[in-house]
């Protein structure tokens, strides 16, 4: 079918709210903010190996861009779907500002990171094309799943007693107890649950949860802690049983539900001071300083 000149399949120009990739009926609206970028390309890929983009759809300047917001609406795409972006711009690191199309830059408001096989932390760092080596966004669903009336607790701060805890290291021994299969993820610190009411403790404040990079770290060590976060909307894949960035999202809800149900509160750590990105010489990941 073609409606005014173009295919019903063919982007169109989208809109600048909200931000991030939104499902509509037919297709996903994609809005990025970027104040500096002179041209922005949405990379849309067949599996997180992937070494190339199946397709490449670029933004027109002129009818895909509000202010400093570029956005497209791409009908036919769904849940599930590996995207990246590509961002041309100056190369100034004195002024903040690192722009370098060749790299596959992640989703600033993504709500899912997929993590290749060969994901290189040091080939973000380097010139060249990193496209095989780089983390991606996943398209996510946020409004199918069912809460079942959950709610904050909102209990009053004078009667909270606070566990903090790093979610993989409650559980990823054996002498946790936990099932093997649930050992250091969210479905880990359910089994947890009546130990924690046993405590007395009323609110569970977790380390960051948030997607993180695991090579952001001195040579020969690992970033344990899930400091230096990549993405701010997308909780760490590598806490779920499945593996998957859409499961993920889901498999944290249960655990925050669950926790709920236990009439525990969840507190989150929260780190925006500092991304994965480092100075002028790190990763470029997903903020090419916009």
């Amino acid at each position: 079918m073609i409606v005014d000149g173009k295919h019903s399949s063919d982007p169109v120009r989208g809109m600048s709210f909200p931000i991030g990739a939104t499902i509509l009926p037919d297709g996903v609206n994609f809005s990025v903010y970027s104040r500096h970028a002179t041209a922005l390309e949405l990379l849309l890929f067949d599996h997180v190996d992937a070494a190339a983009p199946a397709r490449i759809i670029r933004f027109d300047p002129q009818h895909n861009r509000t202010f400093s917001y570029w956005h497209i609406f791409v009908p036919g795409i769904r849940a599930g779907q590996i995207y990246g972006l590509r961002a041309h711009g100056p190369y100034e690191p004195l002024l903040g500002m690192r722009y370098d199309p060749a790299k596959v830059l992640l989703d600033p408001y993504g709500r899912g990171v997929a993590v290749p096989a060969k994901y290189s932390r040091k080939a973000a760092c380097m010139p060249g094309d990193n496209t095989l080596q780089a983390m991606k966004s996943v398209i996510v669903d946020v409004s199918r799943y069912d809460w079942e009336d959950d709610a904050p607790l909102r209990r009053p701060f004078s009667d909270t007693i606070i566990y903090e805890m790093h979610v993989r290291g409650f559980t990823c021994h054996p002498n946790s107890g936990v099932t093997s299969q649930k050992r250091g993820a969210y479905a880990g610190l359910i089994e947890k649950i009546p130990y924690l009411q046993s405590l007395g403790i009323t609110a569970v404040e977790l380390l960051p949860i948030f997607q993180f990079d695991p090579q952001d770290a001195p040579e020969g060590h690992v970033n344990y802690w899930g400091y230096c976060p990549v993405s701010f909307f997308a909780p760490h894949v590598q806490y779920s049983m499945s593996g998957d960035p859409v499961a993920a999202v889901d498999e944290f809800r249960d655990m925050v539900k669950a926790l709920h149900r236990a009439d525990i509160e969840v507190i989150l750590d929260v780190v925006y001071n500092h991304t994965a990105e480092d100075d002028e010489k790190g990763a470029n990941l997903f903020f090419p300083r916009a």
